[in-house]
């Protein structure tokens, strides 16, 4: 969907309210048309990440950004896939790297897991689309916390009563469907 009008027309056919903005469940059901089913806390994710406004729900500007990040990552899983349908954890990994993420191998093998439903090494283009949010959005929250920009954050208690959590276990949790904000 890359042609605006296109994009607009589409966009008003799921904002069945006409309230220029569409709900995660909206954008869930939507999604789901052209078969990519994700839980309604990948959706909200999707949202968080690109709900420039912050009100819980995204605009037609927001939608176009988000657009764009799914195409992205549509376009690498077809050209990593070779006509398997699927990618092996290799491919996720190389594919992972040309988005521009790095991890370690302990904290990939367990996200590559995690967001693997049937647990055959095989992951689909709704899986590997869910794993690139989650790490993107692993990253934003990093990020925001690595004020220096030196590559290291150091959370204790008083930075907003988080315990002390891996990545890997928010994965986990995400891919099950009980990510938590």
């Amino acid at each position: 969907m890359e042609n605006a009008a296109v994009l607009r027309e589409w966009f008003e056919r799921v904002d069945s309210n006409r309230s220029g903005n569409i709900t995660a469940v909206q954008l869930q059901g939507a999604l789901s048309v052209g078969n990519l089913d994700f839980s309604l806390s990948i959706v909200q994710q999707m949202i968080r990440m690109y709900d420039f406004d912050g009100n819980g729900t995204m605009n037609f500007e927001e939608f176009v950004a988000l657009n764009k990040f799914l195409l992205k990552v549509q376009n690498l899983f077809t050209v990593l896939e070779r006509g398997r349908g699927y990618l092996n954890p290799d491919d996720v990994y190389e594919g992972l790297v040309r988005l521009g993420f790095s991890l370690d191998s302990p904290s990939f093998l367990t996200v590559c897991e995690s967001f693997d439903k049937n647990k055959k090494g095989m992951v689909r283009l709704d899986e590997f689309i869910s794993l690139c949010i989650f790490v993107q959005s692993a990253r934003n929250l990093f990020n925001s916390f690595d004020t220096t920009k030196q590559g290291r954050v150091t959370l204790d208690f008083n930075h907003g009563q988080l315990p002390d959590i891996k990545v890997a276990d928010v994965a986990k949790r995400q891919a099950r469907g009980l990510y938590v904000d």
